[in-house]
């Protein structure tokens, strides 16, 4: 199939079908007489397969390094799942950073709720309170 008949049916952009091909995700497809290059039926699910480790937080290394212990037996196992373990690792701190995150964020709207003359907004008054950079730094 096309290059333009792959990109619709895996749902991505023509031009990263170029992109994973220099990457190596890819296999550089024969192509037709017509020079057109000629994708095998196989490739869109190889590349829903990429989209969904993205999805999943992967980065195209690990997608790469998850492709080649595809074909492996018990010990590309062990190596995907500490691939996986690591990206759970990661998202756990992510999802730690986004609550503190938000609990700041709800204690700063509460203030809002207070009486005029009680509210101080503490993301505007940082927002005004100048550097500790540029209060620190000496003149010659």
């Amino acid at each position: 199939m096309r290059s333009s008949e792959l990109a619709e049916r895996a749902r991505v952009n023509p031009e990263t079908l170029r992109y994973y091909e220099r990457r190596g995700l890819l296999q550089p497809p024969p192509r037709t007489p017509g020079g057109y290059r000629d994708y095998p039926n196989s490739t869109v699910e190889l590349l829903r397969f990429i989209k969904r480790a993205q999805e999943l937080g992967f980065t195209l290394e690990e997608v790469e390094e998850l492709l080649h212990l595809d074909a492996g037996g018990p010990d590309s196992c062990d190596a995907a799942r500490a691939l996986a373990e690591a990206r759970r690792a990661d998202l756990e701190a992510r999802v730690a950073d986004l609550q503190r995150m938000q609990a700041s964020l709800t204690d700063l709207i509460a203030t809002c709720e207070r009486p005029t003359a009680d509210r101080a907004c503490a993301l505007l008054d940082a927002i005004a309170m100048p550097s500790l950079s540029s209060t620190t730094r000496s003149t010659p």
